[in-house]
């Protein structure tokens, strides 16, 4: 049976209490150590059983509580200043993006993700991905970055994870509540909700548009499940996150990037930059050719050029398993029609997703459709771009690795959302409150280094002792309800201990991420981990993907280790890993163990997330660790400490078996020793004072406001400049542009370097110059269409370039049909085996990279 008609039953505040109605609907509250105590201090049980919902929670809260707050000077007074607080940041008269571009005119950012994690009390994200999109909408709220964010509005999100009682994972989907979350449906002007359409094959699928507030950025969420989709499989879209089969991810992937770009259209927003967090957004790309070629009266070709200046993607992904891919015959099944109306040929179409030119039965890939039509592209830690270049190089076939247009950001974390209120007390006290408005100011985290020991300490220790209290009230549950014997709940009681050296494990549980590297010699950990002089213990979290079985045997192989005596009360399993989990473990362990399998970690932000508390890292040299140990160097700073040092091996299992050994002596010679070694006073001065160092050396770059700041100053700001510039006459230089680029794929082929000829003597000695002459063939190109550069650098044993550099060559007279070029390279500063060439690369003045796919030509060897 089902309601004939449905309402949304508000609470009753009095009046004095209205404003927490205001100060719940804007989720700055989950950033906000301020109204988060208030919240507590309304009802502390009620905040914790509403899941840290307070619009729950207030639906949940009983009137005579209510009016009782309504009575108490002390809790109105609160209320007063944290509203204050808040209107005051909203009201933004200044901010860091208005004080430092005041003339940038009017820029909009669009950022799409498939997910986002603001708070776990939302359900729309499963991980990194998500928690780093969260991030990244907070601190362009602090810093003031016109920005809104687009995703989907998932019914049940991901999914809450049990162990069964013989240690397998268990997946169960709970359904969102939508009217009991800070959510607000968008609607038009005669008050109905807003829908927006996107086609599928033989009918149109409608969302409904949804607004979360996060601090002074809206984002804007899609949901299906609404009655204006008659077919039951229309509704189920946007019902799980990751869910369904190849088909639903490409349904979802059309809610979000089409459905998405005309959302924002729709709500009467112009967005001038978007940025498509990871490729699950791409068809947005082609949204917005679409709509430019609509409204403007362009070409593809010409639409294209103008589309790609304004389009920033960010890939999240090395492991090639974890990029989009559909077939050619289910994407001729969606996309056909709409190919028609971009008005080129489906092998045209389908190109535009083939990361290998050469291949054209290849699956269509999301990611290549990302960094064919985007300007800009970047992955997410210096390794990452370094193995991102050579994953997609075949995108750009004859430039070198270290040239392909993949730059990099490395990711950084939302302090306020990460960081303790212990710890957010102790630095307001000896760093001043501009930590939290100028976290990238590397002066002012030098002053972590004069914080007082004792306080660092004593700070430090509270919170390791809440997370020993959290980790057995969650074993206490976990095992009630696995209905275990009393015994056996009676002995979990004292599992762990609040003064022993406390490793933080907590991440998704997939191969490449190897949690159990820590028990390859599980007679070696049990002796590390009950020595009773020196305990140490190990609390792990995560999930594995639903259909990752591999990811789902090691977290059984964890689970039955920790059923034999000599693991049970120094080894704990957390179920259901979340962002409260996750506060919990980066604010209170000693050492964060990250053991990725190199180079598979993009970047790993919980490592940023547990610096930020004084937690020390120990980690592989992969993703965010590696470039942070390369920039501290050996003799530098101490920020932590390294699991091998970046080495190669010629299996998995070579590697997994020397950083294994690797881990287990850095542990006994140092982390350990270092632990426990006491003054007179109780206090480990050496750990603390490596506490300090890792804070002070590592803050002030790793943090998301460094982040948007980079994307802002790099990426946004640019993107915007060249979007006016191209859009403006009637979009003059995108068509001059498109022409040209026309030109180019005619005549390029016959593009030929006929003679290289060196000026080399006998004798080439440091500090000479290497001169160089080539006669190149044009044919219908002139020299303004084309850049030739000499390239020139060391040459290894197996003939290939070492850090090689280019300098532009001059041309010269023409003679007959060919033009002559020269170039100088010098002087050289070392001696060694050198080598050189020369290339020929298409130019334009409005080009936004170097190097257009495919365009290249060398010298024959």
């Amino acid at each position: 049976m089902r309601p004939i008609g449905t309402f949304v039953v508000r609470p009753k505040l009095p009046p004095a209490l209205e404003r927490l109605r205001e100060l719940a609907v804007n989720l700055r509250w989950c950033w906000n150590h301020d109204t988060l105590q208030l919240f507590r201090r309304l009802d502390s049980d009620l905040w914790e059983a509403s899941g840290h919902n307070p619009i729950r929670m207030l639906g949940m809260i009983s009137q005579e509580r209510l009016e009782a707050a309504a009575a108490d000077e002390a809790f109105l007074a609160n209320l007063d200043r944290v509203a204050a607080q808040e209107r005051e940041y909203l009201a933004a008269g200044t901010n860091w993006f208005k004080r430092n571009f005041p003339r940038a005119g009017r820029p909009l950012v669009a950022y799409f993700s498939a997910e986002f994690g603001l708070t776990e009390s939302l359900s729309i994200f499963a991980g990194g991905l998500g928690i780093l999109a969260g991030d990244h909408l907070k601190s362009a709220s602090d810093l003031g970055v016109p920005i809104v964010g687009v995703g989907l509005l998932y019914q049940q999100g991901y999914f809450r994870q049990q162990l069964n009682s013989a240690g397998w994972q268990q997946e169960i989907y709970e359904d969102n509540d939508f009217a009991t979350l800070p959510l607000a449906v968008e609607r038009q002007p005669d008050g109905s909700p807003l829908l927006v359409a996107v086609s599928f094959p033989g009918r149109e699928v409608y969302a409904q548009v949804w607004r979360a507030q996060v601090g002074r950025v809206p984002l804007y969420l899609l949901d299906t499940n609404i009655g204006a989709n008659a077919d039951p499989s229309d509704r189920d879209v946007t019902d799980q996150l990751y869910g369904g089969d190849t088909e639903m991810r490409l349904k979802q992937e059309m809610v979000l990037g089409i459905g998405g770009y005309r959302a924002l259209e729709a709500l009467g927003l112009e967005p001038t930059v978007y940025h498509m967090n990871e490729g699950h957004s791409a068809f947005l790309a082609l949204e917005h050719i679409r709509r430019l070629m609509a409204r403007s009266g362009l070409s593809f070709a010409e639409a294209r050029v103008l589309a790609e200046v304004s389009l920033v993607f960010t890939t999240h992904t090395p492991v090639p398993a974890g990029h989009d891919y559909f077939s050619p015959e289910l994407m001729r099944q969606y996309f056909h029609d709409y190919a028609e109306q971009l008005g080129i040929s489906w092998t045209e179409f389908l190109r535009l997703g083939h990361s290998r030119p050469a291949h054209a039965h290849e699956p269509f890939c999301m990611t290549a459709l990302a960094l064919r039509l985007s300007a800009s592209s970047n992955a997410v830690s210096r390794l990452h771009g370094a193995t991102t270049r050579k994953m997609w190089q075949s995108m750009w076939p004859g430039i070198p690795t270290a040239e392909i247009p993949i730059g990099h950001v490395t990711n950084g974390v939302h302090f306020q959302s990460w960081i303790s209120h212990d710890m957010d007390q102790l630095y307001e006290r000896y760093l001043g409150p501009r930590w939290r408005e100028e976290p990238g100011d590397q002066k002012l985290w030098r002053k972590a280094l004069s914080i007082p020991d004792e306080e660092l300490w004593r700070t430090h220790e509270r919170r390791r002792e809440r997370l020993v209290a959290f980790a057995r009230q969650r074993l206490l549950a976990q095992l009630k309800r696995r209905g275990v014997p009393e015994a056996e709940i009676e002995a979990a009681r004292d599992v762990l201990d609040s003064r022993a050296l406390t490793i933080g494990f907590a991440r998704r549980f997939a191969t490449y991420k190897r949690a159990t590297l820590f028990l390859k010699d599980p007679a070696r950990l049990a002796a590390i981990l009950n020595n009773p002089q020196r305990p140490v213990q190990i609390i792990f979290a995560g999930k594995a993907h639903p259909r990752d079985k591999e990811g789902k045997e090691l977290i059984h192989e964890i689970a039955s280790l920790i059923r034999q005596p000599e693991f049970r009360q120094r080894v704990v399993f957390i179920e259901n890993y979340d962002m409260e989990v996750a506060r919990y473990l980066v604010q209170g362990s000693d050492v964060w163990l990250n053991t990725p399998r190199r180079p598979n970690e993009a970047c790993g932000t919980s490592g940023m997330k547990a610096a930020a508390n004084g937690v020390l890292n120990l980690s592989t040299l992969d993703g965010w660790w590696d470039e942070a140990w390369a920039d501290a160097g050996e003799e530098g700073p101490f920020i932590g400490w390294a699991i091998g040092r970046g080495e190669t091996y010629e299996s998995d299992q070579q590697q997994d078996a020397a950083e294994a050994e690797a881990l287990y002596e850095v542990l006994e010679r140092d982390v350990i020793p270092t632990f426990y070694e006491r003054n007179p006073q109780g206090l480990p001065k050496r750990w603390i004072a490596r506490m300090k160092s890792a804070i002070a050396n590592l803050c002030h770059i790793y943090n998301s406001h460094r982040m948007v700041r980079q994307y802002t100053e790099s990426f946004y700001l640019v993107a915007h400049a060249k979007r006016a510039l191209m859009a403006a006459e009637g979009a003059a230089r995108a068509r001059s542009q498109a022409a040209w680029r026309e030109r180019i794929q005619a005549f390029w082929p016959e593009v030929r370097i006929e003679e290289v000829t060196a000026d080399l003597p006998e004798r080439f000695e440091v500090g000479e110059q290497l001169r160089v002459r080539a006669r190149i063939f044009l044919g219908s190109l002139s020299p303004e269409e084309v850049v030739v550069e000499l390239y020139c650098g060391r040459v290894d044993a197996e003939g290939r370039f070492v850090e090689p550099v280019t300098v532009p060559m001059r041309a010269g007279n023409r003679e007959g049909e060919f033009w002559l070029y020269e170039g100088c390279y010098g002087p050289c500063a070392t001696s060694g085996l050198l080598g050189y060439t020369v290339r020929v690369l298409p130019n334009h003045p409005d080009l936004t990279s170097a190097f257009l796919p495919g365009y290249v030509t060398w010298a024959a060897p």
